[in-house]
């Protein structure tokens, strides 16, 4: 399958829109890309919603301003967007997860890559961007 980006249009209109994001794979480590991404966001009026087991529930409170979940599906409320911060072999749950909660856009950090994971999130509906960050969308489109 060829995969392609969204146009840059699309990409400024889900940066433009702040609504919530689960960062699945966000670390309390403030050396972290996952960490600095979710600071962003959430810098640029997002609510990000932190996701990692192995987290204690208010690992990120102070950073984030948002309890740490487990899951996807145990955050108690809608998800827009999916921000993966994990490698490549757990797309294909995630999205699966993401599809369930109703995401409507899956978002896969630089060098995240899984092109039938992919595939599955844009038939279910979907948008998604592969092998980006949006700390260089941001730079790169405004």
């Amino acid at each position: 399958m060829e995969f392609s980006n969204p146009p840059d249009a699309e990409i400024r209109a889900i940066l433009s829109r702040p609504t919530t994001v689960a960062v699945v794979g966000c670390s309390d480590n403030p050396q972290r890309d996952s960490l600095r991404i979710g600071k962003l966001l959430k810098g640029r009026g997002f609510k990000v919603i932190p996701v990692n087991p192995q987290l204690d529930a208010d690992a990120l409170r102070a950073a984030l301003g948002e309890k740490c979940y487990a899951d996807l599906a145990s955050i108690p409320e809608p998800v827009e967007i999916v921000d993966v911060f994990r490698r490549s072999e757990f797309v294909p749950q995630i999205v699966e997860d993401a599809i369930t909660k109703g995401a409507h856009v899956l978002w896969c950090q630089l060098g995240v890559i899984h092109l039938d994971a992919a595939r599955r999130a844009q038939k279910a509906g979907m948008t998604v961007l592969m092998d980006r960050c949006p700390a260089i969308e941001y730079a790169r489109l405004f």
